[in-house]
């Protein structure tokens, strides 16, 4: 778990036009550029190379779920690309996520595994059928994050809403990527499990995902600007 929590924007576009126009009204600063699913697949690796060469760090969050052969080979793919973060889905099984490990040590890259515990779209009333119910979504999350990390993932993706009691179910910290974060105020729009950046670092998140609530502000780079000034007020009332 890092002592500064940082920011990456999930740029959810469907051009790479429309990625570099959200990248210039971003402004320049330190957050990984999010490259999710639908800008990999219209545009594919040259979105991570573009936000590259505009000095973004990259996440690549493919959250890959196959057979491990196939994972390996994709995360060999991502180590090349230079991508810093690649998720998985973490109930693919400890085989498939040493896999994506495997994969980027063969390809000589360093980019890191990030495991995706349980999706923040879902809450424990609308688990998928063959779930025990009644659901402990902090349980599952935690055996899934122990997991993860003994196959070598850096940590895990999962709300921020459970990072205390999937900690606390732990007994330890642990490196935690949080989706639907929201400054305060603004809305949860299809996510059910979401934190605002305030509660995300008060409970021990390592990486916060911003999305709608930044990048579809009237101003991006002045909506980003108060996110870091409610993770700095947080973190000085951590301290």
């Amino acid at each position: 778990m890092t002592a500064a929590p940082e920011f990456a924007i999930a740029f959810d576009v469907p051009t790479l036009e429309a990625a570099l126009a959200l990248d210039q009204r971003l402004g320049r600063g330190p957050e990984y550029a999010k490259v999710g699913l639908e800008l990999f697949t219209a545009c594919g690796p040259e979105a991570v190379r573009a936000l590259k060469a505009r000095g973004r760090r990259v996440f690549l969050d493919l959250k890959l779920h196959d057979i491990p052969n196939t994972v390996r080979g994709a995360a060999a793919s991502a180590a090349g690309l230079g991508a810093e973060l690649l998720t998985v889905h973490a109930t693919g099984g400890v085989a498939m996520v040493e896999a994506a490990v495997q994969g980027i040590r063969a390809a000589g890259g360093t980019t890191r595994v990030v495991a995706v515990t349980l999706l923040t779209s879902l809450d424990p009333s609308a688990m998928p059928p063959g779930f025990t119910r009644p659901f402990d979504l902090h349980a599952v999350a935690a055996a899934l994050t122990a997991e993860a990390e003994g196959a070598g993932a850096l940590g895990v993706v999962c709300s921020a809403a459970d990072l205390r009691g999937v900690r606390d179910k732990l007994g330890r910290p642990f490196f935690a990527v949080t989706p639907g974060i929201r400054p305060a105020g603004a809305d949860a729009h299809d996510q059910k499990r979401v934190a605002t950046v305030e509660s995300a670092v008060r409970d021990g998140a390592s990486l916060m995902v911003l999305g709608r609530a930044v990048t579809a502000a009237g101003d991006p780079a002045q909506a980003l600007a108060a996110a870091r000034e409610e993770r700095d007020r947080a973190l000085a009332a951590r301290a």
